[in-house]
């Protein structure tokens, strides 16, 4: 599906192009990809690691517990396992359920912050900070108090969100757009029987997207902040799709038709605060493991990023208490360490 065209922007090396990106810059064509791959070869085969990975975590699959505050998680298969591999050279490799969507939750928010930082650029952390926390995703925020800590938890996640909609004509659709380009899957949709089961059950969410409403700092009423919210969240993709939407933190923040989404500063900077950010309370226990910029979600699904190299995206619904999946953090660090590829 071809992404709506609404903005038009010029470049030396290209001819005018137009996207419902503002900020986004054309660079030409991408040359010599995969250079870092090239000269830091996998020390085991991607489909081979990726295979070893399947039987090193079987044990895993199930452990803990699927997110139960929201009944449409809570009633998916804890004994769900899968994980995708996607290159900068187009590759696209997979074991176990990696075709199969689930509800992207927070991963989303990712995307969205990615969107903004495309608008905005530095003045997003006037918004919000880039500091991990060790409170739970979920904390409410301070009336008057200092900016949310992160993007990635959900208090940064809502005023991102509300950024998004003081900045564009509609950020739902620019979102959804930017995943199914990226993914390759034009049908990408928003599973509506998650949003309907988080708009009944996240009482909390709500309490949070007023509270930032009533911030002072935001023009958004909190009802347009909980629904945009809560549709990021209940995208469904698979490993896979999550994997090739993921590629354009792996090139520099260039899109798959070869411009550019971010600046190399600033996917930089994005990569870095994923690594001390992405995973919620366990961010430094996942840096330290895993090794590789990352964004969890309960949904149970981790995208990393292997800057030059490609991303990785596991998936298995069981969580631990920091709402990370048990599984997919280990099949994580397995892969880092069996292909030996890491940010480290």
């Amino acid at each position: 599906m071809a992404l709506e065209l609404t903005h038009g922007y010029s470049s030396t090396d290209m001819m005018d192009v137009r996207l419902p990106y503002p900020g986004l810059m054309g660079l030409g064509e991408l040359g010599a990809r995969c250079t870092r791959e090239q000269l830091n070869p996998p020390s085991m085969p991607v489909p081979d690691a990726l295979a070893r990975v399947r039987d090193l975590v079987r044990d895993d699959i199930g452990a803990g517990e699927v997110h139960h505050e929201i009944p449409a998680l809570a009633k998916v298969d804890p004994r769900f396992f899968g994980i995708a591999f996607a290159g900068v050279d187009g590759s696209v490799v997979g074991v176990g359920d990696w075709t199969r969507q689930f509800s992207i939750q927070s991963i989303s928010k990712l995307f969205s912050l990615a969107l903004l930082l495309s608008l905005d650029g530095d003045e997003v952390w006037q918004h919000v900070g880039r500091h991990p926390s060790a409170a739970p995703y979920n904390e409410l925020p301070e009336i008057g108090g200092p900016v949310p800590r992160n993007p990635f938890i959900n208090a940064g996640a809502l005023v991102v969100v509300g950024r998004l909609l003081e900045l564009m004509d509609d950020p739902r659709r620019s979102l959804l757009d930017l995943l199914r380009v990226e993914s390759g899957n034009p049908s990408l949709r928003v599973d509506e029987n998650v949003v309907e089961s988080e708009r009944a059950h996240g009482g909390r969410n709500a309490v949070i997207a007023d509270l930032i409403a009533t911030s002072g700092r935001l023009s958004r009423p909190s009802g347009q902040l909980l629904e945009q919210y809560l549709h990021q969240c209940a995208i469904a993709m698979s490993c896979a799709e999550l994997a090739k939407a993921g590629l354009f933190l792996a090139r520099g923040g260039v899109l798959s038709d070869g411009r550019a989404l971010l600046s190399g500063s600033t996917t930089k900077r994005l990569n870095a605060t994923l690594l001390t950010c992405g995973a919620y309370g366990a961010s430094s226990d996942m840096a330290y493991s895993v090794g590789l910029p990352l964004k969890t979600g309960i949904g149970g699904g981790i995208l990393g990023v292997l800057p030059g190299i490609g991303t990785v995206c596991a998936w298995s619904p069981s969580l631990d208490a920091h709402g990370n999946s048990i599984a997919a953090a280990k099949a994580m660090s397995l892969f880092t360490t069996l292909t030996g590829w890491s940010v480290f």
